[in-house]
């Protein structure tokens, strides 16, 4: 048994202007219907910048009801309201939101709740049918689709979340809270959720609540804040207990099934076939294996890629996490298969998503940068050769092909600029002292989710700095990928050989770098999945205008060594989810981390 009877806490961030008053009423009410020291008040001061903590000490300090629990830095709303619990006396819990908000009266009727009535939770509620509250539209808008969204996703039946006047049994919260991961705005939403899927009484009644302050909607707290949570709970609720070992098979030969089936909606698979028919097999199987030896190569460099971020991996790993995530992205658009390896090392390495998400940014640039270079290297030495670049895109419209070639190098080129341009920014602002992340969000936002949001950002942007900071780094990083992407150009002059082109070894060495590099540029943008359709439009394109080599054949061999990279993905991407056995539930379960972020080496 507890020393108090009821706990009440007061979350607090720069309240000065109204914590006295506040404390003074929760005293004054809590008397009313308790006896005399059966209560106390928590001030939750939430690492304040102004005089909270000096008014808070005084409080507690008058009054031995009054206790002040005090943080150095932000904790969020959450952390501080669940720092202050576990260290509070009371049986039943109850915290209320310091402007007062909700009527006073309803105090009485949320502690018995639990106190009397034998709830496990309580809730006051703004919005239960035929309860109409005033709110400004903006508010009304943003809490009525908030409270939308977690009945749909997380299949609540309560119908206000976040209203701020709760109480909890104290057992019954001490056993949820280790599972709750929020710490700041989504915390009683999280709360009230995971009460109801653990099977505890939760009951919801109707409230008084006056809007106070500031009520316009934020960008940063509403949508990235709230709407991840959600996102984040209803997988870790509804997905994540339904995947095992054999649906995360199944689920990879659907991947497997949809990415070949999306490969006959951009080419004819007869058109495949007979283009293949006019190719050497021979060559064609080389071809594969050239492509494939690159792929190691890919592991080496993301290897590299994370040492410099301080995390230490095998490359057998993280070549099959290469797999895995371009197979994703043969089959999703935008390049969304890229989340999956981030997914992938954040649940089997422990390396967090900010910085899972930062070395593929990276790999990313460096894979633009090194194909812009190659493209603008050998456009320059094509010209300089005497060959007309200029004859590229100069046909009239003979056809789709041609026009659907064009796009494709001018995607290609307005592509190239922009990866050059993005190098330059990233390395600009390395060697800046400025922090611009928290000055970008500050202009769209002035909740006190800005810090929380704002230290994911400049996690994700400090580990790309530090790549791009790094001369020794860049050069190791560069060299690899250089290597990529000249095995995936010889991958093409083989098939070209296949296919019986006769060219000057000069000439074939050229446009097919030339041809593959532009090609590859044009397939950055997400028009199609894995850019079928946009590459072989370029291959063809460049290679008729510089070249003898009829359309026909031109186009065939775009095809084939499309299909031979992509094959060659696909089959890796589904051996090593095999292999590896990335199964979502062992998978999230083994990424729990120890602490705030895994030991670095």
């Amino acid at each position: 048994m507890a020393d108090r009877e009821v706990s009440v806490v007061l979350p607090a961030y720069n309240e000065a202007d109204s914590i006295e008053h506040t404390v003074s009423v929760a005293l004054k009410t809590l008397a009313a219907f308790l006896p005399a020291e059966s209560f106390e008040v928590v001030v939750a001061e939430d690492g304040c910048d102004d005089r909270t903590p000096a008014i808070a000490d005084r409080l507690a300090a008058a009054d031995d009801r009054v206790r002040h629990v005090h943080s150095d830095g932000r904790l969020g709303r959450g952390g501080a309201l669940e720092r202050a619990f576990r260290g509070s006396d009371g049986d039943v819990l109850v915290y209320f939101d310091t402007d007062l908000a909700t009527d006073m009266r309803h105090l009485e009727e949320l502690v018995d709740s639990v106190r009397v009535d034998g709830y496990d939770v309580a809730t006051g509620s703004r919005r239960m049918p035929g309860d109409e509250q005033r709110r400004e539209p903006e508010r009304g808008v943003a809490s009525t689709g908030f409270n939308a969204l977690v009945r749909l996703f997380l299949r609540s039946p309560l119908y206000d979340h976040q209203c701020g006047f709760k109480a909890f049994d104290r057992e019954a919260l001490f056993a949820l809270l280790d599972d709750v991961e929020d710490d700041h705005w989504f915390w009683d939403t999280e709360v009230l959720v995971r009460a109801q899927r653990a099977g505890y009484d939760v009951r919801e009644f109707p409230v008084e609540w006056e809007p106070t302050g500031d009520t316009t909607v934020d960008l940063v707290r509403d949508i990235l804040g709230m709407g991840s949570q959600i996102l984040r709970l209803w997988w870790q609720l509804t997905v994540r207990p339904r995947v095992d070992r054999r649906v995360t098979v199944a689920a990879g030969t659907l991947l497997v099934v949809a990415a070949l089936a999306l490969m006959t909606v951009y080419l004819d698979p007869r058109e495949v076939l007979a283009a293949m028919a006019g190719a050497d097999p021979a060559l064609v199987a080389v071809a594969a294996v050239v492509y494939l030896l690159s792929w190691p190569l890919r592991g080496l460099r993301y290897r590299d890629i994370l040492a410099e971020l301080g995390y230490r991996e095998r490359v057998g790993f993280l070549t099959g996490a290469v797999f895995i995530s371009q197979t994703g992205n043969l089959v999703f658009p935008a390049r969304l298969g890229d989340g999956v390896r981030a997914y992938v090392v954040k649940a089997r390495r422990d390396i967090p998503y900010p910085s899972g998400f930062a070395s593929l940014a990276i790999e990313r640039v460096f894979d633009l940068l090194t194909i812009a270079a190659l493209a603008g290297g050998t456009f320059l030495a094509l010209a300089a050769a005497g060959v007309d670049v200029t004859a590229i895109g100069a046909a009239g419209d003979s056809g789709s092909a041609e026009r659907s070639g064009r796009t494709a190098v001018y995607v290609a080129g307005a592509v190239g600029v922009a990866a050059v341009a993005a190098v330059a920014a990233i390395v600009a602002t390395a060697r800046s002292d400025r922090n611009l992340v928290r000055g970008a969000l500050g202009r769209v936002s002035d909740d006190s989710y800005v810090e929380y949001v704002a230290s994911v950002v400049e996690r994700f942007a400090g580990d790309v700095q530090t790549v791009a900071d790094d001369r020794r780094a860049f050069a190791v990083v560069g060299a690899s990928s250089l290597a990529v992407w000249a095995l995936d150009v010889v991958t093409a002059l083989v098939v070209f050989l296949a296919f019986g082109v006769e060219l000057a070894v000069w000439e074939l060495v050229a446009v097919g770098f030339f041809a593959v590099s532009v090609g590859n540029l044009a397939k950055v943008l997400p028009l199609s999945p894995g850019g079928i359709g946009l590459y072989e439009g370029a291959f063809t394109l460049i290679v008729v205008a510089l070249t003898s080599v009829p359309f026909e054949v031109a186009l065939a061999a775009a095809v084939v060594d499309h299909a031979v990279k992509n094959v060659v993905t696909v089959v890796g991407g589904v051996a090593s989810t095999l292999l590896f056995n990335v199964s979502l539930t062992e998978a999230v379960e083994e990424s729990r981390e120890v602490g705030e972020a895994p030991a670095r080496e």
